[in-house]
């Protein structure tokens, strides 16, 4: 039975098989969790990004982790709110979903995520947590194949969010 964990925290800390990087398209770094991920990872990562030509919004890419504790980083693209036609729901759904079946394919047990596009990108968080509810709900339903989906986030209240909305 996969667990589900919801933390404040670190995610460039968290000690798990693959974290997931809120990416912009470049994969090349920018601000926010990307930037710290980067950062902490060490100029490695920045150079095998180079080679991985970009990535799509709601798609997903991994690489190795480098300097962090996890082995692994899935680079996902998540929508600017606003600005997807519609489309941001869908969107942002494909970027835990995909980022999902990409830590299944590669056989990793434990992956932590960032809260995907509730920064810059503007994404309103009540609906966005509805979101990744549902996402994550619906792949463990249907797959048992990784030990633990940890949620970590960076602030009190995104804590106190996705504690109602998952009902911990």
């Amino acid at each position: 039975m996969t667990k589900i964990t919801i933390k404040k925290g670190d995610i460039t800390k968290e000690e798990v098989d693959v974290i997931v990087n809120a990416a912009n398209k470049s994969l090349l770094g920018g601000g926010g969790v990307d930037g710290a991920i980067h950062r902490a990872a060490g100029p490695e990562l920045l150079e095998e990004c180079r080679t991985l030509g970009g990535c799509e919004t709601g798609e997903a890419k991994i690489t190795k982790g480098y300097r962090l504790p996890a082995k692994y980083v899935i680079h996902t693209v998540g929508p600017m709110y606003g600005r997807g036609k519609g489309r941001e729901a869908e969107l942002l759904a494909n970027c835990y979903k995909n980022s999902l079946l990409s830590a299944k394919k590669h056989k990793v047990k434990t992956v932590a995520f960032p809260a995907i596009s509730t920064g810059v990108y503007g994404y309103p968080k009540e609906e966005a947590v509805k979101i990744v509810f549902k996402t994550v709900k619906d792949f463990i339903s249907k797959d048992n194949s990784l030990d633990e989906i940890r949620l970590v986030l960076f602030s009190d209240s995104d804590l106190r969010l996705y504690n109602e909305v998952f009902g911990e």
